[in-house]
């Protein structure tokens, strides 16, 4: 009934209906890479006015920007439970940042949060602002980077996502925790 309902919503309210179907976008996206989501209205990029900080420090040439969104999420560590949003692009923003263009390959999918908890220190520590690119789903291509994971538990977890033979792990940096070993079921 919720895939038909979402067939009949369209694009993009389509969404909210096929993921009480237990549908979700990214597993779509991996199967499917033209099903990619748009991005919601709410992240289009705001008029931007450009102030030049710092007396000594100005440009040679012209810098183009891209406006991040900043959600209003935390992603835990690993003892520390992260919001329980699975889809950061249904978030509306609470700030927008600006960034230059070349730190951000996929800004239509790009946002910012924060993390609470210390288990990816000393890279990341409590209350830093990440930039989240979720244009990359592929799991492969994931092994060995820093990844924002969401767990039905544990929420947004911020973690290091490595592979040893079939077995799957979000490792922290800060060795005083314990990586979690993620399941067949993918929960």
């Amino acid at each position: 009934m919720y895939i038909q309902l979402g067939n009949l919503a369209g694009d993009p309210e389509c969404w909210y209906f096929w993921e009480r179907a237990g549908l979700h976008s990214s597993d779509l996206m991996r199967v499917l890479p033209a099903a990619r989501p748009r991005p919601s209205t709410t992240r289009l990029s705001p008029k931007l006015r450009i102030i030049h900080a710092g007396a000594s420090q100005r440009l040679t040439k012209e810098r183009q920007l891209v406006v991040v969104p900043l959600l209003p999420v935390n992603a835990g560590s690993h003892a520390t439970k992260g919001d329980t949003v699975p889809r950061l692009d249904r978030v509306p923003p609470e700030s927008m940042l600006a960034a230059p263009s070349d730190w951000c390959p996929n800004p239509t999918f790009t946002s910012c949060l924060r993390v609470k908890g210390n288990s990816m220190a000393p890279s990341i520590q409590d209350d830093y602002i990440i930039a989240v690119d979720a244009a990359q789903v592929e799991r492969s291509k994931l092994y060995g980077k820093i990844v924002i994971a969401w767990h039905k538990d544990k929420g947004l977890i911020v973690s290091r996502l490595q592979r040893f033979d079939h077995t799957e792990l979000l490792t922290p940096d800060n060795r005083e925790y314990e990586p979690v070993s993620l399941s067949a079921d993918r929960s």
